[in-house]
């Protein structure tokens, strides 16, 4: 083995603990032992190392009854950091993560008007602030955008209205890479690893937000196409015929299950803020409306049977409902379930893949961000590097 290959071979389990940590934060080095089958030889030479290396450090674990005393491993206070950032349709979010990956800590910017220039000016500002805090343990970027995505490239935002967006002022305010990918293909990888889809060995993620965005993750990673731009469910023709979508193509399923498509049934414009509209009419339902429920249960017939066209298509373990997809579907649950149902190929109605509602919420999209951007710093290479900057 060469010089090179042997420095990074070293952190080969070093790397499978991280991850471990990561689907399993405030794990006990007792239950890491077991995860991993290590011995206690092997345990504490790499609970040395990655001490040393300063990215976990032991706490006392809290003490649950009898038994010896053991710890738990967190992120180590000088580690390595990531920043995630989230563009939407209203507003840019971002947060720095350490190696649990867990999410906290959110800033929140509304977009007075999303134009590319002011967006992309307001993300490296956050940049330089979190280089400025963190000049060292600032490793990588990582960006989930309402957008796709190809070759890492912003090609389009229909929901923004939004062509080809050169990325190159944000990754000018950087020294370290930048990653990026699809909100809803991120969200989905979340939910696969630490959500409600966890240990699916196939997930179909959809999230309803402005348009329908969708994911098929397969064992926590996400099938995305030969350039990225995969996973555009939204796009897909079960919309009305020869009705234009802002992408470009006609009949498009985007048109059918959002706001737009709630306000078109209501005789309404498109409304400015669709999150709010979409509370406002949902109330008017849960009132007892009957052209608000009406609408809604044309959304959400649409919904179902597109998502039952998706089952017949991948044959998922379970599908993963994000956004505005959960209140829509409680609004009408027995329509989900029966255009569901009726869309199912015969032997899938048999034993149907279950529908679980997404449980990292309104920050899917910005854990899945966290998760792509800390396999990238998690990496036998990366860790390497890495003890070479700490010393």
């Amino acid at each position: 083995m060469s010089t090179g290959n042997a420095r990074i071979a070293r952190w080969r389990l070093v790397a499978d603990v991280l991850h471990h940590v990561r689907r399993q934060p405030d794990v006990t080095r007792a239950d890491l032992v077991r995860a991993l089958g290590l011995s206690s030889s092997s345990a504490t030479e790499v609970t040395a190392r990655m001490r040393q290396a300063r990215l976990l450090s032991e706490e006392p674990a809290p003490i649950a009854g009898r038994g010896r005393p053991t710890t738990v491993f967190r992120p180590h206070p000088e580690g390595p950091l990531l920043l995630a950032l989230e563009l939407r349709a209203d507003s840019s979010r971002w947060c720095l993560v350490a190696l649990d990956g867990r999410v906290h800590d959110v800033h929140v910017h509304r977009h007075a008007r999303p134009r590319p220039e002011d967006v992309l000016a307001t993300l490296a500002a956050a940049v330089r602030e979190a280089r400025a805090l963190h000049p060292r343990r600032l490793r990588a970027v990582s960006l989930a955008a309402a957008a796709t995505i190809r070759d890492g490239q912003l090609i389009q935002s229909a929901t923004l209205g939004w062509g080809p967006v050169d990325l190159a002022p944000l990754a000018a305010s950087l020294d370290v890479p930048l990653l990026v990918g699809n909100d809803a293909t991120l969200a989905g990888v979340a939910e696969a690893r630490t959500g409600a889809a966890a240990g699916a060995r196939t997930a179909l993620h959809l999230l309803v937000g402005v348009g329908i965005g969708g994911s098929l993750v397969v064992n926590g990673h996400p099938m995305a196409g030969a350039s990225g731009a995969g996973g555009e469910v939204g796009h897909l023709p079960f919309g009305e015929a020869g009705v234009r979508c802002p992408c470009g193509a006609v009949s498009c399923w985007d048109l059918e299950v959002d706001v737009r498509a709630l306000a078109r049934h209501l005789g309404a414009e498109e409304p400015h803020d669709p999150y709010d509209y979409a509370r406002r009419v949902l109330g008017r339902a849960a009132d007892g409306d009957a052209e608000a429920t009406a609408a809604i249960r044309r959304v959400v017939t649409a919904l179902a049977r597109g998502t039952a066209g998706l089952v017949n298509l991948y044959d998922p373990d379970t599908v993963c409902l994000g956004g505005l997809a959960v209140p829509l579907r409680a609004a009408a649950a027995g329509t989900f379930d029966t255009e569901y149902a009726a869309g199912l190929m015969k032997f899938h109605r048999i034993r149907p893949p279950r529908v679980v509602d997404a449980a990292h919420g309104d920050h899917g999209a910005l854990y899945g961000a966290a998760a792509i951007g800390l396999d990238s710093l998690t990496t036998e290479a990366a860790l390497a590097d890495w003890h070479d900057v700490c010393g």
